[in-house]
């Protein structure tokens, strides 16, 4: 039976909406109809990868980030405003649900989008948030309201595996989980995703940088790596990831910039790069992961989750990291790094098809 699907993403970085077009498509190509509710730049970025879908505007809270401060001291002080937008979200929500006629809503870490009215699936990679190493022994009041959050919703989904074979280690593996979390495998753009350029196969050489996250630090990362990389021999592209500016390509010296591209070029682009330097985001690392591409992870200062994910998954021999503070021109990429990409796409595609026989199921 035909549902009406309501997706929201969270509006912490694109990567939030990146990891929802997968799943939009696969829901959508199994004949329900889907409505994606977002600020204006997230849905701009729907509407480049995705056919038939309707689109809300339903801006969530879009926190702060400090060029000096560490990332969870400054979230911390935003809490008065996030408790804000989740009572705003939660009562806007009943109006969309009825104006729609929603079925399903989706809520990718926005914590207020839960109705009792209708199945809901809140989704998150991290029911453990990570806490500075001094401040470990507070983790503990992070995961009960986490849990609360979570047991609010018809259920859970974490993009991962169950096992050894996953991502992101304790941040969903650390803790007792409550009875309606399922892991649905991986979710990438680029799984399924033809090439622009079937041809392509030998790395090229150049370098990629994959810029993503909140201002100020992403130009931080950007401006550090182009002051890196301008006088070298070897050229590097930056794929910016601002769909909201017209589709262009800038250059400078050996530097080219796209403001946006469509996941096949994306694609291409990264799967022919000699070296890719980019953040420790948990979506950047799965789409890197489903194309078999290892890279150096600059985890954004201050920003826990992806210092640990950085060290976590560089200690699984996947991939190369360094800080921020000692990134220099002596930092490379190793190319002989080995992810087990079959097993983990193989394992994904059986998962996500398992939870969404028992999402849509009556």
């Amino acid at each position: 039976m035909q549902k009406n699907i309501l997706i929201c993403p969270l509006e912490w970085g694109l990567g939030h909406a990146g990891r929802m077009i997968p799943l939009a498509k696969k829901l959508r190509e199994l004949k329900n109809n889907i409505f994606i509710a977002a600020g204006e730049e997230y849905l701009e970025m729907f509407r480049k990868e995705t056919e038939g879908l309707t689109f809300i505007n339903f801006p969530g809270f879009s926190p702060v980030y400090s060029r000096f401060l560490p990332q969870y001291l400054v979230l911390f002080l935003q809490i008065p405003l996030l408790l804000f937008y989740i009572l705003r979200d939660n009562h806007r929500l009943k109006s969309i649900i009825a104006s729609y006629n929603i079925d399903i809503l989706i809520s990718d870490n926005r914590f207020g989008l839960w109705n009792k009215k209708v199945k809901t699936v809140y989704i998150t990679h991290m029911p453990v948030i990570p806490f500075p190493r001094y401040l470990r022994f507070l983790e503990i009041i992070g995961i009960r309201l986490h849990r609360f959050i979570i047991k609010k919703y018809s259920l859970c989904y974490i993009p991962d595996l169950p096992g050894e074979l996953n991502i992101s280690g304790r941040l969903s593996h650390g803790c007792v989980l409550p009875a309606n979390v399922r892991y649905i495998g991986i979710l990438s753009r680029f799984i399924d995703c033809g090439s622009k350029d079937p041809s392509k196969a030998e790395t090229s050489p150049y370098n990629t940088v994959i810029l993503s996250g909140p201002e100020p630090q992403r130009e931080i990362f950007k401006q550090k790596l182009i002051q890196i990389l301008k006088d070298t021999e070897t050229a590097t592209v930056i794929l910016e990831g601002k769909p909201l500016k017209q589709a262009k390509v800038t250059g400078s010296g050996n530097i080219i910039s796209y403001n946006h591209l469509p996941a096949s070029a994306m694609k291409d682009i990264i799967k022919s790069s000699g070296q890719i330097f980019c953040r420790a985001g948990y979506t950047t690392i799965m789409e890197l992961i489903s194309l078999n591409c290892t890279a150096l992870l600059v985890p954004t200062p201050g920003q826990t989750e992806q210092e640990y994910l950085a060290s976590y998954l560089s200690s699984k021999g996947w991939f190369d990291t360094v800080s921020q503070s000692k990134l220099t021109d002596r930092v490379t990429v190793s190319g002989n790094k080995i992810v087990q990409n079959d097993e983990i796409i193989g394992q994904s595609r059986v998962l996500l098809s398992d939870a969404l026989y028992e999402l849509l199921k009556d």
